[in-house]
């Protein structure tokens, strides 16, 4: 792993001014872009230290601030360390903000998001790579069947509710997605049961999308989060392990 540097910056959007953290390997160099869409807790040092043990891999990361339009992170009081069961409240208030981002809006975002990295002298040409945690990674999903093109790769860990019964169903939108993709879906998640897998599976199969599936037994949903209760070290860093795989094969040279 390589020294890294990490810098606040402001990407402007069609709705406003969304503030985002970038770290980049501290060489001066030109690397691969890659994306982190946070989970539902937002932005923050325990999101920052995930995008730098990605970009001392020799990526530059860009984490948005996904609810930038209720104002700038963080935004929450959140108890160290986090946990439903001591705050129950705590959805209650980041809920609105997670079902304003459809895949209309994050179609809209991720365009300025993929906009900014390519004009970034710290991003070599080429299509990005995406990660997202628990409602990150629907984001990773929407941004990738948004800009086919323009994405090579998506992780999704932890990732529920890509399966329901709507018209906006998840499974029903990934058609367009051309990027390689990895689900590392938390065992014993009741919003990704094993039937939902197997119907996810079934969607990406019948699209034609390259893809692994891997349900980490033992880990629960948010096993990747450090700040939170739920975190799982074994499982978290099979998670590293298996996103960087997927990016070194998918994103080039770095």
């Amino acid at each position: 792993m390589t020294a890294v540097h990490g810098t606040s910056v402001d990407i402007t959007t069609p709705d406003g001014v969304a503030d985002a953290y970038l770290v980049h390997p501290d060489d001066g160099a030109a690397h691969p872009g890659v994306i982190v869409y946070q989970d539902a807790f937002g932005l923050r040092p325990a999101l920052r230290a995930v995008a730098d043990r990605i970009a001392s891999h020799g990526y530059t990361v860009l984490v948005p601030n996904a609810f930038y339009r209720a104002g700038r992170a963080p935004l929450f009081d959140l108890p160290d360390p986090i946990d439903f069961k001591a705050r129950p409240d705590i959805f209650a208030e980041i809920r609105p903000l997670m079902v304003q981002l459809t895949p209309e809006v994050v179609k809209s975002d991720s365009a300025a998001y993929l906009d900014w990295l390519a004009a970034s002298e710290l991003v070599s040409d080429g299509p990005v790579g995406l990660t997202g945690y628990c409602m990150g990674g629907r984001l990773v999903l929407f941004t990738a069947a948004a800009y086919p093109e323009r994405v090579a790769a998506g992780g999704c860990f932890h990732t529920s509710g890509l399966v329901t019964d709507g018209p906006e169903s998840t499974h029903l939108l990934v058609d367009p997605i051309t990027a390689e993709l990895f689900l590392g879906y938390a065992d014993n998640d009741q919003g990704a049961t094993p039937e939902h897998v197997e119907t996810f599976d079934k969607a990406l199969e019948a699209a034609g999308v390259t893809h692994t599936t891997a349900v980490y037994e033992g880990a629960i949903h948010g096993y990747t989060q450090a700040d939170t209760e739920a975190y799982n070290e074994e499982a978290a860093e099979r998670h590293y392990r298996d996103l960087l795989a997927l990016f070194d094969r998918t994103l080039g040279s770095k």
